[in-house]
């Protein structure tokens, strides 16, 4: 993995390999994009249910309705976390 932000420093896992025993060693980079993954897919998986640009040909339109809609998904989860009871 190329990253120009993080060093290439291991990090320990607090699990053990099941066949060697050892624990699990991996890289602060791959820690990091494991943390924060798991948003980006679940907001692509959200979006792909109601998709806006299925009849759409102008490839303009498509830019600014993809980006409408990334706005509008975040503003719902921002106000969805923010509001819970």
């Amino acid at each position: 993995m190329i990253n120009t932000i993080h060093d290439a420093t291991t990090v320990n896992q607090g699990r053990k390999d099941r066949k060697t025993h050892l624990e699990i060693k991996k890289t602060y980079a791959v820690v990091q994009y494991s943390k924060f993954i798991k948003d980006i897919d679940r907001a692509d998986q959200y979006l792909s249910y109601y998709s806006v640009l299925k009849k759409i040909v102008k490839w303009s339109k498509k830019v600014v309705l993809y980006l409408l809609n990334y706005v509008l998904f975040n503003a719902f989860f921002v106000y969805r976390t923010l509001n819970t009871k």
